[in-house]
């Protein structure tokens, strides 16, 4: 299961994932991303995983295969707060951040799940969103 989770920032997406995840969710998940993509210079995301046990065989190949699309387009991830009292999921994320250094991950407990999309939401120093036309105002 994959659903999402409402964030007052435009250039954030978040979500929950636990249980099975589908390749149909991921998909949507996918989208959602790339919208935030196309609509923000800079996006961040946050995944809260609470009791996740595996990804379907196709989710877990349209995973691969998204992450691997991703790697030449890394400017556009500014963070990844990863909400999470799984370890394996915790030690999953330090590699994910040593692999993309590029984009800064952190691992938060559920009990910050508050200060992880504090987190989030901050922008890059000097950037700036405005609601009116959602442009880069920075360095």
């Amino acid at each position: 299961m994959l659903d999402f989770i409402s964030h007052p920032a435009g250039h954030v997406v978040a979500m929950h994932a636990g249980g099975v995840v589908t390749a149909r969710e991921l998909q949507r998940a996918i989208d959602a991303i790339e919208a935030a993509k196309r609509a923000h210079p800079r996006v961040s995301l946050v995944v809260e995983i609470d009791g996740l046990r595996w990804l379907t065989l196709t989710a877990l190949l349209k995973d691969i295969g998204y992450g691997l699309t991703q790697l030449g387009d890394l400017e556009h991830y500014h963070r990844a707060a990863v909400v999470t009292d799984q370890e394996w999921v915790k030690h999953l994320s330090h590699l994910e951040e040593k692999l993309f250094k590029a984009v800064e991950v952190r691992t938060f407990p559920r009990r910050d799940h508050a200060a992880a999309m504090a987190w989030a939401g901050e922008l890059p120093k000097g950037a700036h969103e405005n609601p009116e036309d959602d442009g880069y105002h920075g360095a």
